[in-house]
């Protein structure tokens, strides 16, 4: 493969996990304003999952050498702290 090919395939990788990281927080902040508050263990269940599903596919990226673990657990913590705001957010009002 050449080195074009791989960046492009990183790139998208990349820019594929960032969408599901949007996603998940989407989701999240969806299920605060309209269903469930924190507490809740459907929100919980709901987060874990998600939270669980997008560390897999950061892992599987990193495996097959798309991305950099790194950027993957930077993803991550970057989103467990827009979600600890949202979360921070919400009990306040």
């Amino acid at each position: 493969m050449t080195s074009e090919t791989t960046l492009d395939y990183k790139e998208r990788a990349s820019s594929l996990l960032k969408s599901d990281a949007e996603k998940i927080l989407q989701l999240i902040k969806v299920q605060m304003d309209n269903l469930t508050m924190p507490q809740c263990p459907l929100y919980e269940d709901v987060l874990d999952t998600q939270m669980f599903g997008l560390s897999r596919e950061i892992d599987f990226a990193v495996r097959l050498g798309l991305m950099d673990e790194v950027e993957g657990k930077k993803l991550l913590n970057d989103l467990e702290k827009e979600l600890l705001l949202l979360h921070q957010s919400i009990l306040k009002k």
